[in-house]
């Protein structure tokens, strides 16, 4: 018998249609199920699916160097595939836009997705060509990775995309996501989008090509750390929040991802606060910090008060709340390989989004979703929100330690001590699980 203690709850969908091929949930208290019979909230993503080559090395070569690898893996990989895989376990209906080619890959892209309840019909496949495919490199001392994308050929035409596949794919669909490749194709999907008034989510990891045409669409905008500088110019990260929401009128709030430092989300309010006193952003930024509970190790959420006149200098000032997320603490042997743990993190926000979560709760419930990812790399599989189940499920003398927040586990009579990892491999996995 497990008793949980845990700060995570996961909401259930707005409605709670479990997919064709999956088994009915785990039975978890915290996971509360409705009895409507409809279906759950779709969302459309369009992008990159591809295959990853993870190959483990005990530090970085250097040039002329042969090294041998420490472990080799092969999963499903492209922010795309990976957001809307993510999306799919915690109990979304994914549908995916993008191509692959009738290669072993390209099958294997397509099986994958499809048996994680991501429905393909609007995905092209090639008769001829190759699928696109990624080498990582992942340094065991540094905790980095490295990529080297090879694209897929021939690429996605936007007059592939016919009309009535366009309308078909949209066709009740709570979000439209996208990670700004295919952007041509991309373009018309957002466009028609837009027209049908359903909200759209723009993933800006770094500045591509199409991006800024793609951005005029946007109502949700998760970006990495780097990105709103480099997009506005802008002499801080919370400034350029301040330029973006400026610059982008249509968009009702921004999230920047920053690693271990957790994130930082910045809404715009509907109540016009014109006469109330203006506040520095930074400042605002920095009374936030004071309020962080230095001896947590699970995310929280810090937030402003509401309808606030946010100012930056040089830049201007929006109504809105700034709030400031925690990402959960994970000692250094513990963090395995951060790769896909940013598109679990998208995923978990689109989760949030669909189920009418508050940014409160959302923000917290999205970085645990992300450092989950990142500890259970050693259960393989595409974001390592591996299924566990039957003969699938790993002993567990196979189950990585940690610290962290504790649960409670009473076993051949007595009771041990178990950690933020055996927390997730026995309950986050299981709520993943189908």
């Amino acid at each position: 018998m497990v008793a949980f203690l845990l700060p995570l709850q996961l909401p259930a969908p707005l409605h709670t249609r479990p997919l064709p091929h999956h088994r009915p949930p785990v039975a978890v208290a915290m996971a509360s199920a409705s009895t409507s019979d409809s279906p759950n909230p779709i969302v459309l993503g369009c992008g990159a699916a591809s295959v990853d080559y993870l190959a483990t090395v005990a530090s970085f070569p250097n040039p002329d160097d042969k090294i041998r690898s420490l472990a080799l893996k092969v999963q499903g990989g492209g922010n795309t595939g990976n957001a809307l895989t993510a999306a799919a376990r915690l109990g979304l209906r994914p549908r995916i836009i993008s191509k692959v080619s009738n290669d072993a890959q390209g099958r294997n892209i397509l099986k994958e997705l499809q048996d994680d309840g991501i429905d393909t019909s609007y995905m092209l496949v090639a008769e001829d060509g190759n699928s696109p495919f990624t080498y990582i490199i992942v340094d065991n001392q540094t905790k980095t990775r490295t990529c080297i994308h090879t694209p897929g050929y021939p690429p996605l035409l936007p007059e592939e995309l016919t009309k009535e596949n366009l309308s078909a794919a949209l066709d009740g669909a709570d979000m439209v996501y996208f990670d700004v490749r295919l952007h041509e194709t991309a373009l018309i999907v957002a466009e028609e989008a837009s027209r049908r008034k359903i909200p759209i989510f723009i993933d800006a990891e770094k500045k591509r090509e199409g991006l800024d045409e793609l951005l005029n669409f946007a109502t949700y905008v998760v970006c990495s750390a780097k990105f709103p500088q480099a997009w506005t110019g802008a002499s801080s990260t919370p400034v350029a929040l301040v330029s973006m929401l400026l610059r982008l009128p249509k968009i009702k709030f921004v999230i920047v991802t920053l690693g271990e430092k957790g994130c930082l989300m910045l809404e715009r309010s509907t109540i016009d606060a014109s006469e109330a006193d203006k506040i520095d952003i930074e400042a605002l930024l920095e009374s936030l910090e004071k309020k962080v509970d230095q001896s947590s190790t699970t995310p929280n959420c810090i937030t402003s008060k509401a309808n606030l006149r946010i100012s930056a200098d040089g830049v201007g000032s929006i109504n809105g709340r700034l709030l400031l997320g925690t990402a959960e603490v994970i000692p250094p042997d513990e963090l395995i390989d951060t790769t896909g743990a940013g598109d679990a993190f998208i995923g978990a926000v689109l989760y949030g989004l669909c189920t009418g979560m508050p940014p409160e709760r959302m923000l917290p419930f999205a970085s645990q979703v992300h450092s989950m990812v990142a500890v259970y790399a050693k259960f393989a599989g595409r974001l390592r929100l591996q299924r566990f189940g039957g003969s699938e499920q790993p002993s567990s003398s196979h189950r990585p330690t940690s610290g962290g927040l504790l649960i409670n586990k009473v076993q051949g009579g007595h009771r041990e001590r178990e950690t933020t990892a055996d927390r997730g491999y026995l309950v986050f996995a299981k709520l993943l699980s189908s």
